[in-house]
């Protein structure tokens, strides 16, 4: 896998810290914001290859981030996986209708996190070389 470049949104600074060191220890470049209006701005200059945000937070949540990634054409096929501190508050349908890869409740554990990554990375790129 050539690019690994994840952004991480969070407004929990210490979520961002654990999360990008299990990263960076496994070879992905990380970039963070912490709330999505940053995260938006982000993931249109650096395009990342995923995106893992929190649902709530400041700003503009975690769906509505997705939302609008959704409508550009440069950021609308990026994977993502959402956090969220209540599994419901994503209904399977909005999981779907906004392509969303994944739900991880928290707390989540940072090596569960990655191997998620790996999976929603390596399925893209089955997918792009067929």
């Amino acid at each position: 896998m050539a690019d690994k470049r994840v952004l991480i949104v969070d407004d929990e600074i210490h979520i961002i810290h654990v999360v990008a060191i299990k990263l960076r220890n496994n070879g992905y470049e990380v970039i963070s914001a912490d709330n999505g209006a940053e995260a938006f701005d982000l993931a249109m200059r650096d395009k990342p290859n995923i995106i893992v945000t929190d649902f709530q937070m400041p700003v503009m949540t975690g769906l509505e981030l997705v939302e609008k990634l959704r409508q550009h054409e440069e950021t609308k096929d990026i994977p993502v996986i959402m956090l969220t501190a209540r599994s419901f508050a994503i209904s399977q349908e909005q999981q779907d209708e906004l392509r969303i890869s994944g739900c991880l409740s928290k707390p989540f554990s940072p090596k569960e996190l990655l191997g998620n990554i790996e999976d929603i990375l390596y399925e893209k790129e089955l997918v792009t070389d067929n």
